[in-house]
Parts: C-alpha cells; sequence; structure tokens
C-alpha cells in the first residue's frame, strides 16, 4: 500500500519529544498503525489484535514489560486493560525519557478511561480520523465527497467501495461492539445506524428513533454512546451561550466518513448522489467533517457548535476560537444568493467572520464574509 503523508505527522513528532507516553486513537482502518510504522521506524510494533502477545503479556506480565519498555507501539492496547499500571511504573521510573511508548485505540472511550486512571499527566492523546480534504490524491477528492476517505478505499480508487463498507460494518458490528459495550441486538443497531445516515446533518431525535426500532430512548441514547465511542458519528451541539432560550438545544447528528452514509443509504455513484434526496445533508455533512478532522489533526483548541433559533433561523456551523468567532454557512448550490447570508448576518459580531461555502465559484464579497467554493475553502 502505497504511503500518504498526514497532517498529523508534525503533532505527533511534537507530542513524543514532550510526553512519556502517547495514546493515538481514530476509528479502524484510519491509517493509524501505517502512520506510526511509517514515522516511527526505529519504534518495536506490537499489535494485541494477535491473541499469542494477549497470551504473553497474561502469562507474565512483569516480564513482558521488561522486554517492551522503550520505544515502543503498543497496537489496540483496549484489549489488555490491565497494561496501563505496568506503563505507569515503566514511565514513573525513567520520567526523562520521553516517547517510551505509544498505545493506539479504535475505541477512544476505553483509551481516555483507562489514561485518566492511569496515566494522568504523563501521556498527550492524539486523534486520527480518516484522510481529510488535503491528504488525498487530487484525481480522487470529488469523489471522496461522497465515497469518502478511508485510506485503503483512496489506495484502491475507491475500486469495490460497497463491498468494502459492508465488511467494514460487519466487522465493527461483530468485533468491535462486543469490546466496547453489549448490544441487546445487533440488528437493532444496524438499524439505527441506517436511520442515522438518513438523518445525517439533521437534529438528533432519540425519541423517535426509540419508536422507529421499537426501544427505549435510554437504550438509544448508549448506542449513541457507543458510536460516538468508535469514531463512526459525532454530535456538534448547540451554540446559546449568549442567546438564551430563544436557541434550540438539541444536538446535530454527523458521520466522520461520508462514505459510510453513502452505503448505509444506497448511493453508489456520482450520478445517485447528484440526484438524489441527500445531496445536500451529505454535502453538509462533508464540510462539517472536513472542519473536524482539520481541528482535531491540528490539536486545535476551537470549539464546533452550530446555532439555531425556535423560530427556524440557523447557523451550519460555529468555529469558536475564543477570541473570535467563525460563522459558517453550508449550501449545496453553485449559485450565490445574498440572501443565504442573512442568518449569519443576524449574529455576527465585531472580530468575527462569515463563510458561505458553495459548490460555485469563489465570489467577491465585503467584509467580514467570504463566498468560497468548498476546495478553497478546504485548502486555507
Amino acid at each position: 500500500m502505497h504511503y500518504y503523508h498526514r497532517v498529523l505527522e508534525k503533532k505527533l513528532k511534537e507530542y513524543i519529544a514532550h510526553f512519556s507516553a502517547v495514546g493515538l486513537t481514530g476509528p479502524r482502518q484510519s491509517g493509524k498503525s501505517t502512520l506510526l510504522q511509517h514515522t516511527l521506524p526505529d519504534y518495536t510494533y506490537i499489535t494485541f489484535d494477535d491473541f499469542r502477545i494477549v497470551s504473553l503479556f497474561h502469562e507474565d506480565p512483569q516480564r513482558f514489560i521488561s522486554i517492551y519498555n522503550n520505544k515502543i507501539i503498543f497496537d489496540e492496547v483496549q484489549k489488555v486493560p490491565e497494561l496501563f499500571n505496568y506503563i505507569k511504573i515503566a514511565v514513573d521510573n525513567d520520567r526523562a525519557n520521553k516517547g517510551k511508548f505509544i498505545l493506539t485505540g479504535s475505541s477512544q472511550f476505553s483509551l481516555i478511561k483507562n489514561s485518566s486512571e492511569s496515566l494522568a499527566g504523563r501521556i498527550g492523546l492524539l486523534s486520527l480520523l480518516p484522510f481529510q480534504f488535503s491528504e488525498i490524491p487530487e484525481n480522487l477528492q470529488d469523489e471522496s465527497l461522497y465515497k469518502g476517505g478511508y485510506p485503503e478505499l483512496i489506495d484502491d480508487g475507491f475500486a469495490m467501495s460497497s463491498e468494502w463498507f459492508a465488511s467494514y460494518i460487519e466487522t465493527y458490528l461483530h468485533k468491535d461492539i462486543a469490546a466496547i459495550g453489549h448490544v441487546g441486538d445487533i440488528r437493532d443497531l444496524r438499524k439505527l445506524l441506517q436511520l442515522l445516515a438518513a438523518n445525517t446533518a439533521q437534529q438528533l431525535n432519540m425519541t423517535r428513533y426509540a419508536n422507529d426500532i421499537g426501544v427505549d430512548v435510554k437504550t438509544i441514547k448508549r448506542w449513541i454512546s457507543i458510536l460516538e465511542a468508535s469514531y463512526l458519528i459525532f454530535l456538534v451541539p448547540p451554540y446559546y451561550k449568549n442567546y438564551g432560550k430563544r436557541i434550540v438545544k438539541s444536538p446535530k447528528i454527523y458521520f466522520y466518513d461520508t462514505g459510510l452514509v453513502s452505503f448505509l443509504t444506497g448511493i453508489d455513484n456520482k450520478k445517485m448522489f447528484e440526484n438524489g434526496p441527500m445531496a445536500g445533508s451529505i454535502f453538509e455533512n462533508y464540510i462539517v467533517s472536513e472542519i473536524v478532522k482539520k481541528e482535531l489533526h491540528s490539536k486545535s483548541l476551537a470549539e464546533i457548535y452550530y446555532l439555531r433559533t425556535s423560530n427556524g433561523v440557523e447557523v451550519d456551523l460555529i468555529i469558536d476560537r475564543k477570541s473570535k468567532k467563525e460563522f459558517i454557512e453550508i449550501k449545496n448550490s453553485e449559485t450565490f444568493i445574498p440572501r443565504m447570508l442573512a442568518a449569519m448576518q443576524e449574529f455576527i459580531e465585531n472580530d468575527d467572520n462569515g463563510y458561505l461555502i458553495y459548490r460555485g465559484e469563489d465570489f467577491r464579497y465585503h467584509d467580514p464574509f467570504k463566498i468560497l467554493n468548498y476546495k478553497s475553502y478546504l485548502k486555507l
């Protein structure tokens, strides 16, 4: 497989220079192991996907850590949570040695939980998501809008993408779910995934999903948490800091990868995407997920929200950078109309910036607004 350089490489090297242990989370097949083995060729790679390695650790953990105690990559470390205490001891006995351990996992909750309990103050945490726009070869960028950015698919030019996603979902449902949390009926969780995909970029309505599937709201809430933990979906909360009761309080649902949305909603080619009812939602999901990737991979401290008032005025995205905010409106259109800026104009303040991101040409407009083709914006 060809290696594609990742934006996270720079931040990874910075963390290795400052932390004794570095944790790297992200969905399966996002390229974590490939990134680490390419960027850190002098590290020893140990994967707990290999049951023999798991057995070796449990047979004699003290000896195991005495052998693998410096410049080690432990992959899928959530499968041996007992390891964290031994890593803590090894780190505490050699605090001046930075970058001793790199720990990876496909579930952010399990890695963060074990890290906070055993390695607080000793570990730096990073996330690696599927390819962001700047990492994808130019000839595949258009197709990635609805086919997504998983490295293996990019490397194969999206060949047999539907078969790949079918296998990915099966592996996730029958392998990862067992490790993250109990789900009574896998078919019900699959149905929830399909409902979420059909309603991506919309407000989360757990009561409706509970009624559609035939389970209680508490179960839906727990399943949503599992899907978040394994990096399939994320929630964007409402921004209501300055606007009080006028603001709708429900979060919006998005997928980290639009290829997964397309697969779950039966979109298999460009014509089905462009002419289907999901085009606007998938385009919004794509832009929002690209922004999330960019902020996470650069380890930005920015917070991301959306804004919607009780009378229906909505701004698709707000990036809060503390000193100022970026208001973003997303339109699956090739034509700019000034009224597209109306919602942002209602809320934008001094020093804030406003962006209309769409599929038309860049268009000069008066400050603080910029009218940009989505590719121009993603190259910023």
